[in-house]
């Protein structure tokens, strides 16, 4: 498999936060899109940023922005539709999305994914880790999504469909199990209380 583009997926409406940008909030002295960046450049062959509206306020970043194609804001299905899309300029076969909200997210996100894939024989994974009372919780906004899938996604996203995990598993996606030590390395920033704790955390030397 080829080494993937990355999409960072921040096309929310950030209710739970008062709206706005929720990757533009800070920690550290950095936004959150800043930490997600640093986490994932390396690990893909290009990167873009899926959000809607004025993309002016990236322009700092160096990131090609690609809003969702499917009006209404239909959810992160829209984003990884954008990402595929784009990554068929690139040439590549597959993508691979984070969350925009979630700075510390493994840093061997996408071997582990492109691994999950070869190993079970799919076309998509998405992350997951361990829970004691759920057993494996999946975390669907970072998954490794095949361009050969983009116009079975567009119909599906068309004909109304939102749930990530519905269109994941009607195509058997295979799972990448991550480890939760201190903290769950997908702890995503959905509240002012969550961004404190975020704040703290890295103080804390997490990730």
């Amino acid at each position: 498999m080829k080494q993937p583009v990355g999409v960072i997926l921040a096309g929310g409406l950030s209710r739970r936060m008062g709206g706005g940008d929720k990757s533009l909030l800070k920690i550290g002295g950095r936004t959150l899109l800043a930490h997600v960046i640093d986490r994932f450049e390396p690990q893909v062959a290009s990167l873009a940023l899926n959000a809607n509206g004025d993309t002016g306020r990236f322009d700092g970043y160096g990131l090609p922005v690609l809003p969702d194609s499917i009006d209404g804001f239909a959810g992160p299905l829209a984003g990884v539709l954008a990402g595929l899309d784009w990554a068929v300029d690139w040439g590549a076969d597959h993508v691979v999305t984070a969350a925009a909200d979630t700075p510390f997210f493994p840093p061997d996100l996408v071997p582990r994914l492109m691994m999950a894939v070869e190993d079970a024989g799919t076309s998509i994974a998405l992350a997951a880790t361990p829970d004691p009372e759920r057993g494996q919780v999946r975390h669907p906004t970072f998954g490794l999504w095949p361009v050969a899938l983009r116009d079975d996604l567009r119909a599906a996203l068309q004909d109304g469909l939102r749930k990530v995990v519905l269109w994941t598993d009607k195509h058997g996606a295979a799972e990448a199990v991550f480890p939760v030590t201190r903290i769950d390395p997908f702890f995503n920033v959905n509240t002012p209380e969550d961004l404190a704790r975020a704040e703290a955390l890295l103080t804390e030397g997490a990730g």
